[in-house]
């Protein structure tokens, strides 16, 4: 039988402050997500104007006043899909960090082409200019 060696895996700082990054990311859009389903069956307008008056923000203005109607617009089930959405990119930032954890070379594939998806978004962002008007 030949020598057996055993792979030691070198302190990686950077790698650290990733999976921490990650793992802290994907807590807190669960937590976000969770939120977000029990507030869900709450009435949005009323939700939003306590929130104005604790954080001590004059509703009156115009662009909270504006926020305010598209609040109105807001259903359940909006806000059902949201949370289902935010906990299943939760789920990728929670498995990214665990993979990255243990050093399975998948996750770090995962997290390349994770950051690779918004590279087109960002090349748009950026020749597109900017003050363009949001659409509706």
């Amino acid at each position: 039988m030949g020598t057996q060696t055993e792979l030691i895996k070198k302190p990686a700082p950077t790698l650290y402050a990733i999976i921490a990054i990650k793992l802290l990311k994907g807590l807190l859009f669960v937590s976000l997500a969770i939120f977000a389903y029990v507030k869900s069956d709450n009435p949005l307008p009323q939700e939003y104007r306590s929130l104005l008056h604790h954080l001590k923000l004059n509703p009156e203005q115009k662009f909270w006043a504006d926020l305010a109607k598209r609040v109105e617009e807001v259903t359940e089930k909006n806000v059902l899909w949201v949370a289902a959405f935010t906990m299943l990119y939760s789920l990728f930032s929670l498995v990214e960090g665990i993979g990255m954890l243990f050093r399975v070379s998948w996750a770090g594939w995962m997290a390349i082409c994770e950051s690779a998806f918004f590279i087109p978004i960002e090349v748009y962002e950026l020749i597109h200019p900017p003050g363009r008007a949001i659409p509706c």
